[in-house]
């Protein structure tokens, strides 16, 4: 019979109590992602029983729909472009200027982080339906700009205004987060910094630029990686806000998990949508690593 000894028998115990997530997370995590690595290289048929092995010639059609400036493919990888691109600095920039208003407030402070909290945990496809409403032409924002002798206009169902129409909810649900994140940011700089610059005759502006910003970067580089992803991954609001989740007009608001989506379930072209997410895959990696290296930097 084999003695453990007491510190042998913790790391085992631990080791054993780790073991039920790491499984959860492969099966359900990982499994998957090779899964659709493998998938991606066949016709797949989800009613045949032998699949037809067809190589790289899912990845030569995306190759092939990015080249056609018509194909929704490459529209829903430029819409996404754009949600990114906008989105992103939208976001966190009017984050971290609530939550620096916020950081100075003393009275009814937890009231006003709940204000701006609630739409984040509120349901995506519930806030999404309610501003589609809004967004109708007999809806509450034509007849508030009705109210300033201003013309109605057709937002969701215009190419030129839904995109943007939908990344103005899609930014204000996840403002909250950023700001709640940016605050713990904020409340973690010693406000010895900031006398120290007083002193010595530095103004708001300054020791905003050379305190706050260098003290809130590694605050900046999760919230710019992790909203990216998010954005990379929008799915639910385009779904929920435009006509039978088609990503209309004309393709305006299609984003890639949509795509893949409609790939998938509405052409059976199971296939295709793998290597779709494969690729997404790769550039959510790609760009992950890239603002790790462009925005991580060391504090003097």
């Amino acid at each position: 019979m084999i003695t453990l000894t007491p510190a042998t028998r913790k790391t085992l115990w631990a080791y054993i109590f780790l073991a039920v997530p790491i499984i959860f997370f492969a099966y359900f995590r990982i499994y998957p992602t090779l899964f659709a690595f493998r998938m991606s290289l066949y016709d797949w048929n989800p009613m045949a029983i032998d699949q037809e092995y067809v190589g790289l010639e899912n990845y030569q059609d995306i190759r092939d729909d990015l080249g056609n400036p018509r194909s929704p493919t490459r529209k829903a990888f430029e819409n996404t472009a754009i949600y990114i691109g906008l989105g992103v600095p939208i976001q966190l920039g009017l984050a971290l200027l609530i939550a620096l208003m916020l950081n100075e407030i003393r009275r009814l402070a937890n009231f006003y982080r709940l204000l701006f909290f609630l739409p984040f945990v509120t349901s995506t496809i519930a806030i999404s339906w309610v501003f589609r409403i809004l967004f109708e032409r007999q809806g509450y924002i034509n007849s508030l700009l009705a109210t300033f002798s201003l013309p109605p206009q057709p937002f969701l169902r215009s190419p030129d205004q839904a995109l943007y129409s939908i990344l103005v909810v899609v930014v204000w649900q996840g403002l909250g987060f950023a700001v709640i994140i940016f605050l713990a940011g904020l409340k973690q700089i010693s406000q010895s910094y900031y006398e120290a610059a007083r002193i010595d005759g530095a103004s708001r502006w300054q020791s905003f630029r050379h305190i706050t910003i260098p003290l809130l970067n590694p605050t900046i580089v999760f919230l710019v990686i992790l909203q990216s992803i998010a954005f990379l991954r929008m799915f639910a609001p385009v779904y929920a806000m435009t006509v039978q989740g088609s990503g209309g007009p004309l393709n305006s608001t299609t984003t890639v998990v949509l795509r893949v989506v409609r790939e998938a379930f509405d052409s059976n072209n199971m296939g295709f949508a793998a290597a779709l997410t494969v690729v997404l895959f790769v550039i959510i990696l790609f760009v992950t690593v890239l603002q790790l290296k462009l925005t991580t930097r060391q504090i003097d």
